[in-house]
Order: structure tokens, then C-alpha cells, then sequence
């Protein structure tokens, strides 16, 4: 923690981390059966995926090499290094939780100030353009 600056994304997220519900997750949890392999940290691992996407870091693989090599990810992973496909398992099963703890991220950030919410619309309008399609494309 001494390495990051005072104002470092990760201290932002950790205290995002305190504030959120993970009931759908915990819940999830108990229903296993416990004599299977020890899951990671539920808030860790949820830690991890926000850090990735507030980063634009894209895919498992990228996210299990950053548990290695970056310093401010070892500040909530405490030297835990995931496997990509435990990263990729937790977020295949809990991607209805983690939609709603994403919301719970942006409302979090906006009552601290951190960000605006507002409205995005997209135009979907089609217009016809003097091109071929098939001179267009390369195989």
C-alpha cells in the first residue's frame, strides 16, 4: 500500500468493496456442497473483476497475468493469484450478482461525487451509402 499514491483507484474500490451487498452471492456459496475445493475471497474476487473493468483490462487470462505482475492488485488479492478459469467460473455463475453489484458501484460513486449519471441513447438508423459490400471485404 506504501507504493500507491494516496488518490490510487484501489483505495477507491476498497472502500466501494465495504459498502456492497453481496447477499446473492453469499447465498450462491452456501448452497454448495463445502467439501469441494475452497473458493476464493467472494469480495476478492469481486475486488479483482472491478479493478479489471475500471482499467479496461479484457479477458481472464489478462486478468490472472495482472494478479502476478501488478503491485496494486496485490492490495486486496494479498497474494492470492487466481487461475483464469476460477476467474472465468466465478463470473460465469454470479453474472446476474455482479450486474447488480455494478449498479451498486455507480450509485456508491455517485453519492460520493465520483460520477454523473445520465442518459445514453444510441441511433440505430441505417443509410444507404454507394458502396459495394462485396469489393468491401477480405477473406
Amino acid at each position: 500500500m506504501d507504493w500507491l499514491p494516496e488518490n490510487h483507484l484501489v483505495f477507491i474500490l476498497l472502500d466501494l468493496a465495504a459498502e456492497l451487498n453481496l447477499g446473492e452471492i453469499k447465498a450462491y456459496l452456501r448452497q454448495k456442497d463445502p467439501r469441494g475445493e475452497k473458493a476464493y475471497d467472494k469480495r476478492m474476487m469481486v475486488m479483482l473483476l472491478l479493478d479489471a473493468y475500471c482499467v479496461a483490462l479484457p479477458g481472464e487470462r489478462k486478468i490472472e497475468k495482472a494478479c502476478w505482475e501488478h503491485a496494486n492488485i496485490d492490495v486486496f488479492t494479498i497474494n492470492q493469484q487466481p487461475d483464469h478459469s476460477r476467474i472465468s467460473d466465478f463470473w460465469r455463475r454470479h453474472l446476474d450478482a455482479l450486474a447488480g453489484l455494478f449498479v451498486q458501484v455507480l450509485r456508491l460513486s455517485q453519492k460520493a461525487g465520483l460520477a454523473s449519471m445520465g442518459r445514453v441513447e444510441l441511433d440505430g438508423i441505417k443509410i444507404r451509402a454507394n458502396a459495394s459490400k462485396h469489393k468491401a471485404m477480405s477473406y
